[in-house]
């Protein structure tokens, strides 16, 4: 059965031990990422001069949802999320979304790489001191990876299409070894594997971490995020509330590995896995390019658990930039003002990128299919915030001229308050299966996976809940491997 290898590699790790011992780093745990109440008191001191993005190995106890939502010198609180209204979403029922932009890189995809990278780290699997990091991504987790990589003073290759936007590859320049533009945009991710295959024969020592088939990312959204929203899901629910589910683009399938948490927590939750219209993979075996960056797809990575997903929605990529105007033009936040969204939440709506807005949608469509009422709770995730955006506003400002209020009023009442359940299926036990089976064509044809793993993973329960119950003992070897290193944790 398929697990996270975590075999000893003594010398390699004698190696790792050494580097880490010269560098001052110590590496966090998952139980002191999920609670920043275990982390020493002398680390957290430290933090209070550390800026958020600094690229500081302290900051690897900033990989938690708990950050205090300040760029620099912040400590630890409650979770970062928000509540959005009905003025906005034009549904009764509660959506609660978890706010990725307070970790270090403005995303949260810095822990998916950090749940990829580090047992490789302290098993000695991976060597830094001669090894590359290679991050395949469609832009934030090659950001989280080569950021990490950095932490730990580590060389590494950030692979991802040309098309992303500006502020990914200014960013990546300064803080990558090695920054790889391959062709086309968010939906090109058969290109990006190519280039794997291609580094993999170039005779270089290099380990890839390909997060679309990595378990490391997979337990880190199921141990970390998933704890995350069980947690605002306590302080926010009363007596009569209940959570119905949760929505998430599906990505690399690992923040929609956070609803497998918490469906074991909700047996009667749904999970929603998201995608854009205009690439319509899960809905319709479907393919094609759009806009909502941080979204790839035209596959099914290999670490989704199909069989566990209810629904599948897709998302107009109009809707998703033309909301972004609307959330951050003055004149689209004047007109969400005057139909009553609260100026503290107008104030952050900035908040949302591209991959946000989708999943807030998603989430809103979800409400309207299921009838949700005031009682029913939906979460999601904001991945990024417009922080990593910036520059699309200005190509749309070049393209379609100055945001009015005429527009703003389009936009609200057709892609909120018009939002339909179209382009939207409950899935039966044979599409679930479907979805399923299109690992075939990526993994087992392409990718070397096995034909008896992709039936495990549809037959075998326990295939999923094995990776999920390595937490411990992959805190057990951080804690070792610290222990060695010999630094106070």
């Amino acid at each position: 059965m398929t697990t996270i290898d975590l075999t000893i590699h003594n010398d390699r790790r004698k190696k790792a031990i050494q580097r880490v011992r010269e560098r001052d780093i110590i590496i966090p745990t998952f139980a002191q990422m999920k609670d920043p109440s275990l982390i020493p008191a002398h680390i957290k001191e430290k933090l209070a001069g550390v800026g958020l993005w600094d690229v500081d190995p302290l900051n690897l106890f900033r990989i938690t949802w708990h950050n205090e939502p300040v760029p620099q010198g912040g400590g630890f609180g409650e979770v970062n999320y928000l509540e959005l209204p009905s003025s906005l979403t034009g549904v009764p029922a509660r959506i609660v979304v978890l706010v990725g932009k307070w970790f270090p890189t403005g995303a949260h995809k810095v822990g998916a790489a950090y749940g990829c990278l580090v047992p490789r780290l302290v098993t000695g699997q991976f060597e830094p001191s001669t090894q590359k990091a290679v991050w395949p991504s469609t832009g934030n987790y090659c950001r989280g990876g080569a950021y990490d990589s950095a932490l730990l003073g580590c060389a590494s290759i950030a692979i991802l299409p040309e098309g992303m936007s500006k502020e990914r590859f200014e960013w990546l320049s300064q803080i990558a070894g090695e920054v790889i533009a391959t062709p086309g945009s968010e939906s090109n991710v058969k290109e990006i594997f190519d280039k794997c295959w291609e580094l993999r024969q170039s005779g270089q020592d290099l380990m890839i971490f390909n997060q679309f088939e990595e378990f490391g990312n997979y337990l880190w959204h199921y141990e970390v995020t998933g704890h995350a929203m069980e947690e605002v899901l306590h302080r926010v629910m009363g007596p009569q509330d209940v959570y119905r589910g949760m929505v998430s683009a599906t990505g690399s399938a690992g923040t929609i590995a956070s609803g497998d948490y918490m469906k074991q927590l909700f047996p009667t939750s749904k999970i929603g896995a998201s995608e854009a219209l205009q690439c319509p993979t899960l809905l319709e075996n479907g393919f094609g390019s759009h806009r909502i960056e941080g979204i790839g797809d035209k596959h099914v990575p290999w670490i989704h658990n199909a069989k566990n997903t209810d629904l599948v929605i897709a998302i107009d990529d109009n809707a998703v930039v033309n909301l972004a105007r609307l959330f951050n033009e003055p004149a689209g936040q004047a007109y969400l003002l005057k139909k009553g969204v609260p100026e503290g939440l107008v104030e952050k709506l900035d908040l949302m990128g591209f991959s946000g807005i989708s999943n807030m949608l998603s989430a809103i469509k979800m409400a309207k299919y299921y009838e949700m009422g005031e009682y029913d709770v939906v979460m999601t995730v904001l991945t990024d915030s417009m922080e990593l955006y910036g520059s699309r506003l200005v190509e749309m400002h070049a393209e379609f001229g100055e945001y009015n209020g005429q527009d703003a009023a389009a936009h609200f009442e057709r892609y909120l308050l018009g939002q339909s359940t179209d382009h939207l299926i409950e899935l039966t036990y044979a599409e679930r299966r479907r979805v399923h089976n299109l690992k075939y064509f990526t993994w087992v044809e392409q990718q070397g996976k096995t034909y008896e793993e992709i039936m495990d993973q549809w037959y075998a329960p326990e295939y999923w809940t094995h990776v999920q119950n390595q937490v411990s003992e992959i805190d057990a070897l951080i804690q070792e491997f610290n222990s060695e290193v010999g630094l106070s944790g």
